[in-house]
């Protein structure tokens, strides 16, 4: 996927990836920001168990790595760095989301970026028929099948999360 626009996408490209994948989603859009786990739950009132993060990472050797997680865990990187076979993994920093991605952070979608990226999506997203994440605008939401993500993105199931306030 790919936008004349400078290297930055806009829902409209999300949107567009979409319908010609096929896809079943909607996108949500809200009067506010929904940059925030905290800020998309309020706008949708539902648990944030069901609102997904979609956080960017990279590997030591600058490899970038897309970690699906619900709103309601943590990525535990230790884990997301023993899972994709590197010494360790880093938060990218919002521009190199930007040029990876094609997306602002709080924005991002879980797919459809400019490029290929290795994705791990974890157990309990899997277990979940509908989830809302980024939608490649600050103020809106997408709607969709933790499925249609894994088939589209060729992502990895595996256990990448943990607990907000876990010991240790």
């Amino acid at each position: 996927m790919n936008s004349g626009r400078g290297g930055g996408l806009s829902s409209e490209d999300l949107e567009d990836y979409l319908r010609e994948e096929g896809v079943d989603y909607r996108l949500l859009e809200f009067e506010g920001h929904t940059m925030t786990v905290e800020a998309a739950e309020r706008q949708l009132g539902i648990d944030r168990g069901r609102i997904i993060k979609s956080m960017l990472y990279v590997d030591e050797l600058g490899r970038p790595l897309l970690a699906i997680v619900t709103g309601d865990r943590l990525v535990d990187e230790e884990r997301l760095a023993e899972i994709c076979g590197v010494q360790r993994v880093r938060r990218a920093r919002p521009r190199a989301v930007k040029s990876l991605t094609g997306y602002e952070v709080g924005a991002l979608p879980p797919l459809g970026h400019k490029k290929p990226i290795r994705t791990i999506i974890d157990e309990r997203v899997m277990e979940l028929d509908t989830v809302y994440g980024g939608g490649g605008a600050i103020n809106r939401l997408l709607e969709i099948n933790p499925k249609d993500v894994r088939r589209l993105t060729g992502a990895d199931v595996a256990e990448i999360s943990k607990p907000p306030l876990e010991e240790g």
